[in-house]
């Protein structure tokens, strides 16, 4: 019985070194992650993501008086809710997006309007302040986590004021790159 217990002593640290040698073989032989590739534009992020999804937190609570009297709309069932809880999440992923390195403003050259800058202006301005960009998509981002807060509360008017936050958030950014030479009500020069 000793020789038994002797030879399961002996065999237990071949065990875990044939074990230990296997897992680190296999783990070298991984292929490595594929790098992140930045394929969309910031604009159709904009266009195909965030703006949406900022559109659809906007639209989801509101008081809209008429003749008719007063509209109060808020998401009121869990299917609402998680719908409207979706589209934060949308924007939150988006902001990240936003930050990433290497993502062009525009793939095609747009017509810009009235005290906008072009894409290749705006790219530049980018890359010049490029700290001052990821900064502002992270206030974004702090937005986007303040009305998911009021979403997860089930808190109609904490979501219609993280709404109000995430229109300035998108504002500064849009003001800093977008038309600072635009002409605004109330904007000193």
């Amino acid at each position: 019985m000793q020789q038994s217990i002797d030879a399961l002593r002996l065999c237990i640290p071949v065990v875990l070194g044939v074990i230990g040698l296997t897992t680190f073989a296999w783990t070298q032989t991984r292929a490595a992650p594929a790098a992140v590739r930045v394929n969309a534009s910031i604009q159709e992020l904009m266009d195909g993501q965030i703006d949406p999804a900022a559109d659809a937190l906007w639209d989801s609570v509101a008081y809209i008086a008429s003749t008719s009297g007063v509209e109060d709309r808020q998401p009121r069932t869990d299917a609402e809710w998680r719908a409207v809880r979706a589209q934060a999440v949308k924007l939150l992923e988006g902001t990240d997006l936003l930050a990433m390195p290497g993502r062009r403003v525009a793939v095609q050259p747009k017509k810009v309007g009235e005290g906008e800058l072009t894409p290749a202006e705006i790219q530049r301005r980018i890359g010049a302040t490029r700290a001052a960009f990821v900064q502002l998509a992270g206030a974004l981002r702090q937005t986007g986590l303040e009305a998911l807060a009021a979403i997860d509360a089930r808190d109609a008017p904490g979501l219609m004021a993280a709404g109000s936050q995430i229109d300035e958030a998108c504002e500064a950014c849009h003001v800093a790159y977008w038309y600072p030479n635009q002409s605004r009500p109330g904007a000193q020069r």
